[in-house]
């Protein structure tokens, strides 16, 4: 699939968009330094391309309720396409997992569970295990401390993809 064409301005809305979250029009254009109706414009634009997927607060889980974060590694028995989208259905469908990459190398995914404690993760594992998602193996990693959790910068990414060569 190939990627939406943005330019600089573009990158100054999404990235005021990932700093601050929604914004009024008006507010936007004065950060990115655009006039409100072109800067309204393309955000319409970069909305209608799927590259603003929502807005989130940022919170302080910790502050608020008390909870068990594990890191999971997952190894499944067999590597047939039914088996990843088995597995992956499954994934979609169970709140507990926040997060869930699809790795290359010795395990096929990593997963981030948040649990209200660890008997509850305990029990969503064997749920797991119970619903025969061709699970091989699984490691877990108890997060005892959480040191850094941010989002990419976007404007140091889009220009480091500017200033490689052309490929041909």
């Amino acid at each position: 699939m190939k990627p939406t064409e943005i330019d600089a301005a573009d990158i100054r809305i999404l990235c005021a968009l990932q700093d601050h979250g929604p914004l009024s029009k008006t507010r936007l254009a004065e950060l990115v330094g655009l006039s409100a109706t072109p800067c309204r414009e393309r955000l319409t634009r970069l909305k209608k391309a799927g590259l603003i997927r929502g807005y989130h607060a940022d919170l302080a889980l910790s502050r608020i309720v008390g909870f068990a974060k594990v890191v999971v590694t997952v190894s499944l028995k067999s590597h047939r396409k039914s088996d990843f989208e088995r597995f992956e259905r499954h994934i979609l469908n169970c709140p507990e997992v926040t997060g869930c990459i699809s790795t290359g190398g010795g395990m096929d995914y990593v997963l981030t569970v948040i649990t209200p404690s660890l008997p509850a993760f305990q029990t969503l594992m064997e749920a797991m295990l119970d619903a025969e998602l061709g699970i091989d193996r699984y490691l877990t990693y108890i997060v005892t401390r959480e040191i850094k959790s941010t989002l990419p910068d976007l404007a140091r990414l889009a220009a480091a993809e500017g200033s490689r060569p052309e490929k041909g």
